[in-house]
């Protein structure tokens, strides 16, 4: 339908323009310097806040690093020791290497209670500290007590290793240090018995060092707080382990420092402007915490300093404003004359266009500027409309085409595979189930068990390198070669030896395939199996127990023609299971990259034990997908679980 053409043309644009223009800009002009004094103290301490706390964060993880590496080896030591405890030579050996290989340790002691070392060796706490760059072991000065100090107290009631607060070590070091305590204990079966303590004490010399090069502008300056506000490292050494923000606080009657000492001693990350007496006039103080011992790091912004340049910005602000404000008065009047002209023809030409009409040439305008530009655009944009539309057309019937063809495709896949469970109901000396879920339309995992020759079962799981159609037809063809060579061979590794042969032949793509092949007697319980570089399964014990089963050593089907395969065998237990699985389980990603993992699925496990072999598949499928949540699904997820029952199951 034709649109009705206005009575009454309005105001042209170029009037419409420069009124506009005029007005607003005798309305900016006027409140520049106003503005601009305000917006840039507003950016400015936005910029020096974030600049502030990733400063704090990057100096805090640069601490946290040499902590957290002192953690490894007390906490490995503790398990071992909880295991088996060497002699007196060997225990303090591990000591003097533990410094060795740790710099920045500066002692290390083995505290046992009373009667744990050594029947009849009342209390044994050997302790090493460097004493002119070696480890020398020296006495704690109270061998008598030691199960009475912090170090060794807070370990054993907590259960739990602690970095203990800052203190001055007259016995051992002579230096204010930190202690890292990891409590012992040896287990059996639910009982945990409490042996003693390793403890690793750190210098603080080194952080005081790293602290005091921390600084913004020129007086601003770092501090680290201890968990109770003590000051652990200050530019001011007379405050070190003497003072604390509380106490500073309370000196001041600072409401607001005892606020901002609460949330740092709490781990909390924050900015906060604080009183002038700190530095003697207001400042801005950034802090976040140190995670691994409870400590909190802050760093001081002068509020003067930060603020020194806006006095000439704005002096310069009130000068450009004013030329500017006089530039735009002559330019208005000769943009407005020079850009409405060609935009009116262009205006006319978008209608036609909007209207369906893209065989109508568009006019071309002279000139390099922006109207000009435009008015190639349009004819571009005209021609790339017209093209878009043909092209989108047969676009749509091509892909309309393929979906039905990949849909066809992974019917024909998924028929391959046996989805009918129980497969062999009249044996009841087993339960199988397994189940395959593809990451596109045709994927290239595969599973697939049948009974040879011999009434054993043989059962395999595998994973094609790549996804779609080419890997689809891989899979095809290892299944089915698997098929055929278990018809005249019954021992896995020579199964997986010829099969890898065959599949080498003319691979030009250079596909490959993981797998793992068991054959199982389900009459004496005995698994045979051999494994291609895939993941080991899982094994469920009757009491709930889960672990990997151990597999021999093989490469990828399909790389290597002359690689070799071994095969292993065990027995397994009536109630025993196995779940066999690809790297789509493992591997899953929740919207955050983090991957599913083999601890979470152990877990998973573990909670479904004792459930039907459709159940534990569906408990893991299940987990799975509320793991990943809205991720897309990067890879196919396969999973295939055994119950063997025995011959006596009914």
């Amino acid at each position: 339908m034709p649109t009705r053409a206005d009575p009454r043309p309005g105001r042209g644009l170029g009037f419409r323009l420069a009124v506009c223009i005029l007005t607003g800009a005798a309305a900016i002009f006027a409140g520049t310097f106003a503005y601009s004094f305000h917006a840039a103290k507003t950016l400015l301490l936005a910029e020096v806040r974030q600049n502030a706390v990733n400063l704090i964060r990057a100096a805090v993880a640069r601490l946290e690093a040499p902590l957290a590496g002192v953690e490894g080896v007390p906490r490995y030591l503790a398990v071992r020791l909880g295991e088996a405890r060497p002699d007196e030579s060997g225990l303090e050996g591990r000591l003097r290497d533990f410094l060795v290989a740790n710099p920045d340790v500066y002692g290390a002691c083995a505290a046992f209670a009373p009667g744990a070392f050594r029947p009849g060796l009342a209390r044994y706490a050997p302790y090493y500290c460097r004493k002119d760059g070696r480890p020398v072991r020296v006495s704690l000065g109270y061998e008598g007590t030691y199960d009475l100090e912090n170090w060794y107290l807070v370990p054993r009631v907590l259960g739990r290793p602690v970095w203990s607060e800052p203190y001055f070590d007259e016995s051992g070091g002579d230096i204010v240090m930190t202690t890292f305590s990891v409590p012992i204990f040896r287990t059996e079966g639910a009982r945990r018995d409490f042996l003693g303590v390793v403890a690793a004490d750190v210098s603080l010399e080194w952080l005081r060092e790293q602290v005091g090069k921390i600084g913004m502008y020129r007086s601003g300056y770092a501090f680290v707080l201890s968990r109770n506000g003590v000051f652990v490292s200050h530019p001011d050494r007379r405050f070190i382990m003497r003072e604390s923000i509380f106490s500073l606080a309370e000196a001041a009657q600072s409401p607001e420092l005892r606020a901002v000492g609460q949330a740092m001693t709490r781990g909390q990350e924050g900015f906060a402007r604080l009183p002038d007496f700190v530095l003697g006039q207001p400042a801005f103080l950034a802090y976040a915490p140190m995670p691994s011992t409870g400590w909190s790091m802050g760093v001081i912004v002068p509020e003067r300093e930060l603020y020194a340049g806006l006095g000439r910005l704005g002096s310069e602000a009130t000068a450009i404003a004013a030329v500017g404000f006089a530039l735009l008065f002559c330019v208005i009047a000769l943009v407005a004359a020079t850009i409405t002209r060609p935009l009116t023809r262009l205006a006319a030409m978008a209608a036609e266009i909007a209207k369906g009409n893209l065989d109508t040439p568009v006019p071309a305008l002279p000139g390099r500027d922006e109207v000009g530009r435009l008015s190639r655009s349009f004819e571009r944009m005209r021609l790339a409309l017209r093209d878009y539309i043909a092209d989108l057309t047969a676009t749509t019937k091509a892909k309309e085409r393929l979906e039905s063809e990949l849909k066809i495709a992974r019917n024909i896949q998924m028929s391959f595979l046996p989805k009918h469970f129980p497969p062999f109901p009249e044996i009841t000396a087993f339960e199988l189930h397994a189940t395959l879920e593809p990451a596109w339309e045709v994927g290239g995992d595969l599973y697939d068990f049948f009974l040879t020759s011999d009434g054993r079962l043989l059962f395999l799981v595998g994973d094609v390198s790549g996804k779609g159609v080419p890997a689809a037809l891989f899979m095809a063809v290892t299944k089915t070669l698997i098929k055929g060579i278990a018809e005249q061979e019954t021992d896995p590794a020579t199964i997986l030896d010829k099969v890898n042969r065959e599949l080498c032949v003319d691979n030009e793509a250079l596909l490959f395939v993981t797998l793992f092949l068991g054959i199982l007697d389900f009459a004496t319980g005995e698994l045979a199996y051999s494994n291609a570089g895939h993941n080991p399964p899982a094994r469920l014990a009757p009491d709930g127990t889960v672990s990997w089963l151990p597999l021999p050593r093989g490469v990828f089907l399909g790389v290597l023609e002359e690689a070799a395969y071994a095969t292993s065998r065990l027995a397994l237990t009536p109630g025993e299971t196995l779940v066999a699985f690809t790297d789509g389980v493992t591997e899953a990603m929740d919207p955050q990259q983090r991957l599913f993992g083999t601890d979470r699925l152990l877990q998973t496990l573990a909670r479904a034990a004792g459930r039907p072999t459709e159940d534990l598949t569906a408990a893991v499928m299940e987990a799975v997908r509320e793991f990943a949540g809205q991720a897309e699904q990067a890879d196919d997820i396969t999973v295939m679980t055994l119950l063997y029952r025995g011959k006596r199951a009914k």
